[in-house]
């Protein structure tokens, strides 16, 4: 698989978590519909685009589980995710609640969000190392008061890696009222998506991570009752006076709308190609191995795995030992900073194998014993 991959043969590539890594086969089609726009510019978006971009969201919304004209394109995730907190009307004395593990970037726009409303953001604090989904349900409730009046979870989280209850999230904080927003940066492709049965109000999910589409690919998915309140990144002309939820987001003004359209081509490719209960036995084997070497304690029992693990590792400098992995060893993984501590987190897409954690885990121990 790796000769599939534009990614350079001579890195261990352990981050596709971070911005994914595109097929060959994939990538050129991505470029084929750059040089088709370039050939007559006017022909496709004025005239082709819609069509076009109808066709893509279709084959998006079989392949997550949801109906076309309930989801839109965006650029990422995070922009999602500012599209749901934005459409939520908060008011003085409000809150949002969520989990410590949830994505930096997300934070900043619900923190953004609810102090200009005066509202407030509650990060429920979760009981590391998981043993259970019950643990995740009562951490994240115990925090809930009368004033809570939405719920924003990560599917996957992004940091530490972990697959959360939120079918079980989604359906007691419905019972209880509350709104819910679903950050799914990770899911789609690393994990079985089913949008509708979820019944989330709103969710986001990247396809240029684990679905491989071109860097730029993204979609939100709104409960239709809840569309109207969705304005959109920027207003444009899709705010005339037939405007929809799909006309708001989709006539933008120029730009290049070749990674959503390369989304089906993607689709197809992973399909075909990929095997994620193979890069989940791969998380599961990096999890046990990176523990043992660093003598901690894993963040979670392997149910909550996907296709990613993050250990915890004691180091004094975080940048450098990534820097190190890298310029001396050219494995290509994240370190950060978490809880006053440190975490090395591995991702396994299709092109990863064993050897790949093996060379991980002989630079860390080289690493760590010159540091020591």
């Amino acid at each position: 698989m790796r000769s599939e991959f534009l990614i350079d043969p001579a890195v261990v590539f352990l981050n596709h978590g971070s911005f994914g890594a595109c097929p060959r086969v994939v990538f050129e089609r991505y470029q084929a519909w750059q040089r088709e726009l370039e050939r007559q510019p006017v022909e496709f978006l004025a005239r082709r685009l819609p069509a076009l971009l109808a066709d893509a969201r279709a084959a998006l919304a079989a392949y997550v589980g949801a109906d076309a004209d309930d989801l839109v394109f965006v650029p990422n995730a995070t922009s999602g995710v500012n599209l749901a907190a934005r459409a939520l009307a908060l008011e003085p004395g409000d809150e949002v609640l969520a989990t410590d593990l949830e994505y930096g970037a997300c934070d900043l726009a619900w923190e953004h969000v609810c102090a200009r409303a005066g509202a407030s953001y509650v990060r429920a604090e979760m009981p590391l190392p998981l043993t259970s989904d019950d643990d995740v349900i009562d951490a994240v409730f115990a925090r809930a008061t009368e004033r809570t009046r939405a719920l924003f979870v990560s599917h996957i989280t992004s940091d530490t890696a972990l697959v959360l209850p939120v079918e079980r999230l989604v359906a007691r904080a419905r019972a209880a009222g509350l709104l819910t927003v679903v950050d799914g940066a990770h899911a789609p492709g690393q994990v079985r998506l089913d949008v509708n049965a979820l019944g989330a109000d709103f969710y986001t999910g990247n396809c240029h991570k684990w679905v491989c589409a071109p860097k730029g690919a993204a979609f939100l998915h709104v409960r239709r009752e809840l569309q109207d309140s969705v304005e959109a990144l920027i207003v444009s002309w899709g705010f005339g006076d037939d405007a929809t939820f799909v006309s708001r987001n989709e006539y933008q003004g120029t730009r290049d709308p070749s990674a959503y359209l390369t989304v089906p081509d993607a689709i197809h490719w992973v399909e075909a190609h990929d095997d994620a209960a193979r890069g989940h036995a791969l998380a599961v084997e990096a999890q046990r191995r990176l523990a043992a070497l660093l003598e901690t304690e894993p963040l979670s029992t392997p149910a909550f795995l996907g296709r990613m693990a993050a250990v915890p590792v004691r180091v004094t400098d975080a940048a450098a030992l990534k820097r190190r992995l890298y310029d001396e060893h050219r494995v290509e993984v994240p370190i950060r900073p978490y809880r006053g501590g440190s975490l090395v987190r591995a991702s396994f897409a299709a092109y990863n194998d064993e050897s790949d954690i093996d060379s991980l885990v002989e630079a860390l121990d080289r690493e760590l014993r010159n540091e020591s």
